[in-house]
Protein backbone atom coordinates (compact mmCIF):
# COMPACT_ATOMS: atom_id res chain seq x y z
CA UNK A 1 0.00 0.00 0.00
CA UNK A 2 1.42 3.41 -0.95
CA UNK A 3 0.52 6.51 -0.26
CA UNK A 4 -0.01 8.79 -3.32
CA UNK A 5 0.07 12.44 -3.36
CA UNK A 6 -2.66 14.66 -5.33
CA UNK A 7 -3.04 18.31 -6.63
CA UNK A 8 -6.72 19.20 -7.74
CA UNK A 9 -7.01 22.57 -9.65
CA UNK A 10 -10.25 24.42 -10.29
CA UNK A 11 -10.53 27.54 -12.01
CA UNK A 12 -7.34 27.97 -11.90
CA UNK A 13 -6.09 27.33 -8.24
CA UNK A 14 -5.02 24.85 -5.88
CA UNK A 15 -8.13 23.55 -4.47
CA UNK A 16 -10.02 20.76 -2.25
CA UNK A 17 -13.64 20.72 -3.37
CA UNK A 18 -16.64 18.45 -2.77
CA UNK A 19 -16.40 16.06 -5.84
CA UNK A 20 -20.64 15.54 -5.67
CA UNK A 21 -20.42 19.33 -5.82
CA UNK A 22 -19.03 20.14 -9.24
CA UNK A 23 -20.96 21.17 -11.97
CA UNK A 24 -19.64 22.70 -15.05
CA UNK A 25 -22.68 25.51 -14.83
CA UNK A 26 -20.75 28.51 -13.56
CA UNK A 27 -17.78 26.41 -12.95
CA UNK A 28 -19.00 26.37 -9.47
CA UNK A 29 -18.22 23.82 -6.61
CA UNK A 30 -18.40 23.67 -3.01
CA UNK A 31 -14.70 24.89 -1.79
CA UNK A 32 -12.98 22.99 1.31
CA UNK A 33 -10.01 24.90 0.86
CA UNK A 34 -8.48 27.36 -1.63
CA UNK A 35 -4.52 27.66 -1.96
CA UNK A 36 -2.87 30.80 -2.00
CA UNK A 37 0.47 28.89 -3.37
CA UNK A 38 0.32 27.54 -7.19
CA UNK A 39 0.34 23.97 -8.27
CA UNK A 40 4.49 23.93 -8.28
CA UNK A 41 4.84 24.39 -4.47
CA UNK A 42 2.81 21.38 -3.89
CA UNK A 43 4.97 19.30 -6.64
CA UNK A 44 8.16 20.60 -5.11
CA UNK A 45 6.89 19.36 -1.33
CA UNK A 46 6.12 15.85 -2.79
CA UNK A 47 9.11 15.64 -4.76
CA UNK A 48 11.13 16.69 -1.51
CA UNK A 49 9.20 13.98 0.34
CA UNK A 50 10.13 11.01 -1.87
CA UNK A 51 6.69 10.74 -2.89
CA UNK A 52 6.07 9.60 -6.50
CA UNK A 53 2.76 8.19 -8.49
CA UNK A 54 0.92 11.12 -7.45
CA UNK A 55 -1.56 12.76 -9.63
CA UNK A 56 -2.31 16.63 -11.11
CA UNK A 57 -6.13 16.67 -11.73
CA UNK A 58 -7.81 19.74 -14.01
CA UNK A 59 -11.21 20.39 -12.32
CA UNK A 60 -12.40 22.43 -15.92
CA UNK A 61 -13.67 21.41 -18.89
CA UNK A 62 -11.86 22.85 -22.24
CA UNK A 63 -15.09 24.99 -22.92
CA UNK A 64 -14.27 26.90 -19.52
CA UNK A 65 -12.95 30.46 -19.33
CA UNK A 66 -11.00 28.93 -16.79
CA UNK A 67 -9.34 26.31 -18.31
CA UNK A 68 -6.34 27.85 -20.09
CA UNK A 69 -5.10 29.09 -16.41
CA UNK A 70 -6.25 25.11 -15.08
CA UNK A 71 -4.17 23.61 -17.78
CA UNK A 72 -1.14 26.07 -16.57
CA UNK A 73 -1.29 25.57 -13.13
CA UNK A 74 -1.24 21.79 -14.19
CA UNK A 75 2.10 21.99 -16.71
CA UNK A 76 3.91 24.20 -13.68
CA UNK A 77 3.42 21.11 -11.45
CA UNK A 78 4.46 18.52 -14.08
CA UNK A 79 7.68 20.72 -15.01
CA UNK A 80 8.31 20.69 -11.30
CA UNK A 81 8.57 17.18 -10.39
CA UNK A 82 9.40 15.35 -13.68
CA UNK A 83 8.01 11.86 -13.79
CA UNK A 84 6.64 12.06 -10.36
CA UNK A 85 2.79 12.42 -11.48
CA UNK A 86 0.07 11.68 -13.94
CA UNK A 87 -2.07 14.19 -15.41
CA UNK A 88 -6.08 13.92 -15.82
CA UNK A 89 -8.85 15.91 -16.95
CA UNK A 90 -10.01 16.40 -20.28
CA UNK A 91 -7.10 14.22 -22.15
CA UNK A 92 -7.45 12.59 -24.97
CA UNK A 93 -5.08 11.60 -28.09
CA UNK A 94 -4.73 15.23 -29.08
CA UNK A 95 -3.85 16.92 -25.95
CA UNK A 96 -2.05 13.91 -24.23
CA UNK A 97 1.14 15.10 -25.35
CA UNK A 98 1.56 17.82 -24.37
CA UNK A 99 1.23 17.04 -20.60
CA UNK A 100 3.60 13.82 -21.00
CA UNK A 101 6.05 16.36 -22.32
CA UNK A 102 5.59 18.74 -19.40
CA UNK A 103 6.86 15.20 -17.34
CA UNK A 104 3.41 13.76 -16.82
CA UNK A 105 4.20 9.94 -16.22
CA UNK A 106 1.15 8.65 -17.01
CA UNK A 107 -2.14 10.86 -18.41
CA UNK A 108 -5.52 9.94 -16.95
CA UNK A 109 -8.36 9.36 -18.98
CA UNK A 110 -12.02 8.91 -18.07
CA UNK A 111 -14.39 10.20 -20.49
CA UNK A 112 -13.16 10.26 -24.12
CA UNK A 113 -13.44 6.47 -23.88
CA UNK A 114 -17.00 6.20 -23.08
CA UNK A 115 -20.24 6.88 -25.63
CA UNK A 116 -23.48 7.25 -24.60
CA UNK A 117 -22.95 5.93 -21.46
CA UNK A 118 -20.81 2.19 -22.84
CA UNK A 119 -17.32 2.01 -23.33
CA UNK A 120 -16.19 3.40 -26.15
CA UNK A 121 -13.81 0.52 -27.66
CA UNK A 122 -12.01 2.23 -30.52
CA UNK A 123 -11.69 5.50 -28.42
CA UNK A 124 -10.21 3.46 -25.83
CA UNK A 125 -7.92 1.73 -28.26
CA UNK A 126 -6.70 5.42 -30.00
CA UNK A 127 -5.82 6.27 -26.44
CA UNK A 128 -3.29 3.65 -26.05
CA UNK A 129 -1.66 3.85 -29.60
CA UNK A 130 -1.11 7.48 -28.54
CA UNK A 131 0.99 7.04 -25.12
CA UNK A 132 1.00 3.54 -24.89
CA UNK A 133 -0.08 1.05 -22.03
CA UNK A 134 3.04 1.94 -19.76
CA UNK A 135 1.79 5.68 -19.99
CA UNK A 136 -2.14 5.48 -19.36
CA UNK A 137 -3.82 5.28 -16.28
CA UNK A 138 -8.07 4.66 -16.40
CA UNK A 139 -9.79 6.64 -13.57
CA UNK A 140 -13.31 4.26 -12.94
CA UNK A 141 -14.59 6.94 -10.52
CA UNK A 142 -17.99 5.53 -9.41
CA UNK A 143 -20.85 6.90 -7.49
CA UNK A 144 -23.76 4.46 -5.78
CA UNK A 145 -26.86 3.47 -7.47
CA UNK A 146 -29.11 0.83 -6.17
CA UNK A 147 -27.10 -2.05 -4.78
CA UNK A 148 -23.78 -1.29 -7.87
CA UNK A 149 -21.22 0.99 -8.14
CA UNK A 150 -21.78 2.66 -11.68
CA UNK A 151 -18.55 4.49 -13.41
CA UNK A 152 -19.16 7.96 -13.77
CA UNK A 153 -18.01 10.85 -16.28
CA UNK A 154 -17.98 14.15 -17.36
CA UNK A 155 -16.09 15.72 -13.91
CA UNK A 156 -18.20 13.11 -12.46
CA UNK A 157 -21.72 14.37 -13.32
CA UNK A 158 -22.77 11.73 -14.98
CA UNK A 159 -23.56 7.94 -15.07
CA UNK A 160 -22.48 5.39 -16.97
CA UNK A 161 -24.15 1.74 -17.48
CA UNK A 162 -21.43 0.59 -16.67
CA UNK A 163 -20.66 -1.12 -13.12
CA UNK A 164 -17.15 -1.02 -11.48
CA UNK A 165 -16.32 -4.77 -10.93
CA UNK A 166 -13.62 -7.38 -11.08
CA UNK A 167 -14.92 -8.13 -14.86
CA UNK A 168 -14.67 -4.33 -15.44
CA UNK A 169 -10.95 -3.61 -14.19
CA UNK A 170 -9.96 -6.91 -15.75
CA UNK A 171 -11.11 -5.55 -19.27
CA UNK A 172 -9.69 -2.12 -18.83
CA UNK A 173 -6.18 -3.58 -17.55
CA UNK A 174 -5.66 -4.73 -20.90
CA UNK A 175 -5.16 -1.20 -21.96
CA UNK A 176 -3.63 0.61 -19.36
CA UNK A 177 -1.45 0.03 -16.51
CA UNK A 178 -3.17 1.94 -13.80
CA UNK A 179 -6.28 3.09 -12.09
CA UNK A 180 -7.47 5.69 -10.30
CA UNK A 181 -10.81 5.43 -8.21
CA UNK A 182 -12.91 8.32 -6.71
CA UNK A 183 -15.79 7.24 -4.88
CA UNK A 184 -17.57 10.56 -5.22
CA UNK A 185 -20.43 10.54 -2.92
CA UNK A 186 -17.70 10.15 -0.13
CA UNK A 187 -15.00 12.77 -2.23
CA UNK A 188 -14.29 16.14 0.09
CA UNK A 189 -16.85 14.80 3.18
CA UNK A 190 -13.84 13.26 5.18
CA UNK A 191 -16.80 11.30 6.41
CA UNK A 192 -15.30 7.97 6.13
CA UNK A 193 -14.27 5.99 2.80
CA UNK A 194 -16.68 3.59 0.99
CA UNK A 195 -15.97 0.51 2.16
CA UNK A 196 -18.31 -1.20 -0.29
CA UNK A 197 -15.41 -0.38 -3.34
CA UNK A 198 -12.50 -1.66 -1.72
CA UNK A 199 -12.58 -5.35 -1.86
CA UNK A 200 -13.69 -5.16 -5.41
CA UNK A 201 -10.47 -2.52 -6.43
CA UNK A 202 -8.51 -5.68 -4.10
CA UNK A 203 -8.85 -7.32 -7.10
CA UNK A 204 -7.42 -5.27 -9.87
CA UNK A 205 -4.85 -6.60 -12.22
CA UNK A 206 -2.86 -3.55 -12.22
CA UNK A 207 -2.04 -0.91 -9.42
CA UNK A 208 -5.18 0.86 -8.16
CA UNK A 209 -5.16 4.43 -6.13
CA UNK A 210 -8.48 5.12 -3.86
CA UNK A 211 -9.40 8.49 -3.47
CA UNK A 212 -12.83 9.89 -1.42
CA UNK A 213 -13.78 10.51 2.25
CA UNK A 214 -10.63 9.86 4.44
CA UNK A 215 -10.67 11.91 7.22
CA UNK A 216 -8.89 10.53 10.37
CA UNK A 217 -5.88 7.66 10.27
CA UNK A 218 -8.92 4.97 11.00
CA UNK A 219 -9.99 5.30 7.62
CA UNK A 220 -6.59 4.64 6.17
CA UNK A 221 -6.21 1.44 8.78
CA UNK A 222 -9.90 0.53 7.55
CA UNK A 223 -8.59 0.89 3.88
CA UNK A 224 -5.12 -1.10 4.48
CA UNK A 225 -7.35 -3.85 6.17
CA UNK A 226 -10.32 -4.55 3.24
CA UNK A 227 -7.75 -4.30 0.72
CA UNK A 228 -5.57 -6.33 2.36
CA UNK A 229 -2.62 -3.47 1.30
CA UNK A 230 -3.39 -4.06 -2.40
CA UNK A 231 -5.11 -0.54 -2.92
CA UNK A 232 -3.00 2.86 -2.67
CA UNK A 233 -5.07 5.57 -1.07
CA UNK A 234 -5.03 9.29 -1.68
CA UNK A 235 -5.38 11.91 0.75
CA UNK A 236 -6.48 15.78 0.02
CA UNK A 237 -8.93 17.87 2.41
CA UNK A 238 -7.90 16.11 5.08
CA UNK A 239 -4.48 16.89 5.13
CA UNK A 240 -2.42 19.57 6.96
CA UNK A 241 -1.09 21.34 3.85
CA UNK A 242 -5.10 21.58 2.83
CA UNK A 243 -6.22 22.90 5.97
CA UNK A 244 -7.69 19.59 7.56
CA UNK A 245 -5.80 17.54 10.46
CA UNK A 246 -3.75 15.05 8.94
CA UNK A 247 0.16 14.97 8.26
CA UNK A 248 1.85 13.15 5.41
CA UNK A 249 4.12 11.44 7.56
CA UNK A 250 1.47 10.09 10.00
CA UNK A 251 -0.13 8.72 6.63
CA UNK A 252 2.96 6.97 6.17
CA UNK A 253 3.59 5.62 9.33
CA UNK A 254 -0.14 4.14 8.72
CA UNK A 255 0.70 2.05 6.31
CA UNK A 256 3.79 1.11 6.27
Amino acid sequence: MRFRPCIDIHNGRVKQIVGSSLSDAGDSAKENYVSDKDAAYYAFLYKEMGLGGGHVILLNPKESEYYEATKKQALMALRAYPGGMMAGGGIDPDNAGDFLDAGASHVIVTSYVFRDGRIDKKALQEMKDSVGREHLCIDLSCRVKGKAHYIVTDRWQKFTDEKLDAKTLDFFAGYASEFLVHAVDTEGKQQGIDEGIIPILAQSPVPVTYAGGVGELDDIKRLKESGRGLVDVTVGSALSIFGGTLEIGEILKCIS
